[in-house]
């Protein structure tokens, strides 16, 4: 309840979704629908599941540079994901960072701006995917808009983190300079800055950040496939060109302020984007929700491993995570 003012917002955003799906789809249809499906199609997509993220920890075990373990890379990753399917906040980067942090010994501050990396490039990949689903949905009018303006931005993020990692003495002494009256946020914050910096050093590696963007193209290609067996069970016409706005859509979705997960905004942005191409509100929110278990599956099975291997519990992460951040504020 402290923190009432930080998480109220998103939540009412997936209160008012939540209400407003439930009046516009007919419920017992999407109930028919999930209970008519192709499981064996389903059954695909959960195996892809789990193959999506092991590549998804080799996406960011490649940025790491390959320092730490891949096993601990994959059960952290996995953990973060599960951290942010039900903590608020989206304290599952911060929890990935920490996690790692202890089992690798890698540096808090080098390790989170991988994460900052990786999310860009994400929201990049997801603005370029809703551009090039855009040409087979007839009735999107403002996704072209926002999917330029997204990726515009973040392709600007990533330049000025570039700029960053190839002048990294003159952001120190920058920051030296504008710090020089604070003792304290100098000493801490030019330690942290030091190890951010040098974890944004990954940007100037060419053939590093080239095998990092192969592995996350490659893991965006099986979230594609991943989506059209969960479309296709549900819809046997559906085309795989779908997909391209669809996954787009879905990432956008999720990225709005709300309830841990996107709860609310995901089935939102999923059953939308479908429903252009099928005009079947309560089929596409079963797609949706269907999209949702494939998003918690892994990561409930992993992630949950992880923290059982490690002696930890989503409540004694949060706990730590929420110190952690009162330290730093």
């Amino acid at each position: 309840m402290k923190d009432i003012k930080k998480w109220l917002p998103g939540a009412l955003v997936s209160i008012l979704l939540i209400a407003a799906i439930l009046y516009f789809v007919d419920v017992r249809a999407t109930w028919n629908a999930i209970r008519n499906a192709n499981y064996r199609v389903l059954f695909g997509s959960v195996v892809l599941s789990f193959v999506w993220m092991f590549i998804r920890a080799k996406v960011w075990q490649t940025l790491l540079r390959d320092k730490p373990k891949y096993v601990d890379v994959m059960f952290t990753v996995s953990e973060g994901y599960l951290l942010n399917n039900f903590l608020p906040f989206r304290l599952g980067e911060l929890g990935r960072a920490f996690l790692l942090s202890r089992k690798s010994g890698m540096a808090f501050g080098e390790i989170l701006p991988t994460i900052v990396i990786e999310r860009v490039v994400d929201v990049v990949f997801s603005a370029g995917l809703l551009l090039a689903g855009l040409p087979f949905v007839t009735d999107a009018q403002g996704s072209e808009r926002i999917g330029y303006v997204m990726g515009g931005l973040m392709l600007l993020g990533l330049a000025m983190m570039y700029v960053l990692a190839r002048n990294r003495q003159w952001a120190l002494d920058v920051f030296h300079r504008l710090s020089g009256r604070w003792t304290v946020l100098q000493r801490f914050g030019g330690n942290f800055l030091e190890s951010f910096l040098s974890g944004l050093a990954v940007l100037t590696d060419g053939w590093l950040f080239l095998r990092f963007f192969l592995w996350m193209s490659l893991n965006w290609f099986v979230a594609l496939i991943a989506y059209y067996l969960i479309t296709l069970a549900y819809f046997p016409q559906a085309q795989f060109n779908w997909m391209y706005f669809l996954l787009g859509a879905a990432a956008f979705g999720g990225a709005i302020p709300a309830l841990p997960g996107g709860v609310g905004t995901f089935e939102g942005a999923v059953s939308a984007a479908l429903t252009l191409f099928t005009k079947d509100q309560s089929a596409s929110l079963a797609v949706a929700l269907t999209a949702r278990l494939y998003n918690y599956l892994n990561s409930v099975v992993l992630g949950g491993l992880g923290l059982s291997r490690e002696g930890e519990t989503l409540t004694g992460v949060y706990r730590q995570l929420m110190a952690l951040r009162k330290k730093e504020e």
